[in-house]
């Protein structure tokens, strides 16, 4: 009797180290770690993926879409400074694209006249007046045009004068700021010019008529060149 319990005993024990066994080296396997906390080596890392969201888009609005407003324009905004640079780098290199900034928007001319095909007018007419009028001024620089150093825009702004809806096939009003000079030197000498007609949209001027504002032929022209500054000079233009 003592015998067959001894054996019970046995069996018993022995059964319940296999199950045992099998189930703790299965839950080891499974959960097997470095001392470091990462996953053992032949163990599967976790896979992450990054999305990169797209840089936000900007949408720059021209001037010349919006309305007219009657803000006087300065000569010491930003955009008259930078306006100003494009256009001497425009006559340094003889490119009208570089000048174009500084020039009155085409849809501001569109929205002031009342002229038919004023889009056309303002291609055929302004735009290429104002590269042939660029053109000049390069000229005017002499054989190195890159040796011209840029001085300033001497402007006089007590000339600035509106222009009311009604003149000169305009429906829109604006200020109208004649003969500003733009200076340069020349091998330390100082020289400038003029640009014959600048004109307001939205408080900001812009070059409207670079050489002349009624023109003497079909070619370019240079408004007023002198040796030294010059002196800006009022004119009741349109």
């Amino acid at each position: 009797m003592t015998a067959l319990v001894v054996i019970l005993a046995l069996i018993i024990v022995g059964v319940w180290a296999l199950v045992s066994g099998g189930s703790t080296s299965q839950s080891s396997a499974a959960g097997q770690h470095a001392p470091d906390g990462h996953p053992a080596s032949g163990a599967q890392a976790p896979t992450t993926t990054t999305t990169t969201a797209p840089p936000p888009t900007t949408t720059t609005t021209s001037p010349g879409t919006l309305p007219q407003t009657g803000t006087f324009p300065t000569t010491t905004s930003p955009v008259f400074v930078a306006n100003m640079a494009a256009l001497w780098n425009a006559v340094v290199t003889n490119s009208l694209p570089t000048g174009m900034t500084a020039f009155f928007p085409e849809a501001a001319y569109v929205q002031l006249k009342t002229v038919a095909s004023a889009s056309s007018d303002f291609t055929n007419r302004l735009e290429s007046e104002y590269g042939l009028d660029i053109a000049a001024a390069h000229a005017l620089l002499g054989p190195d045009p890159a040796a011209a150093q840029f001085v300033g825009v001497n402007a006089d702004s007590s000339d600035g004068h509106w222009i009311n809806p009604g003149v000169c096939d305009n429906d829109v009003g604006y200020f109208e700021l004649p003969n500003t000079r733009v200076v340069y030197t020349v091998d330390g000498q100082t020289q400038s010019f003029g640009i014959a007609s600048m004109i307001s949209w939205r408080g900001e001027w812009y070059v409207v008529h670079l050489g002349a504002i009624l023109r003497s032929g079909s070619g370019g022209e240079v408004d007023d060149p002198e040796t030294g500054p010059g002196s800006p000079t009022y004119s009741s233009t349109c």
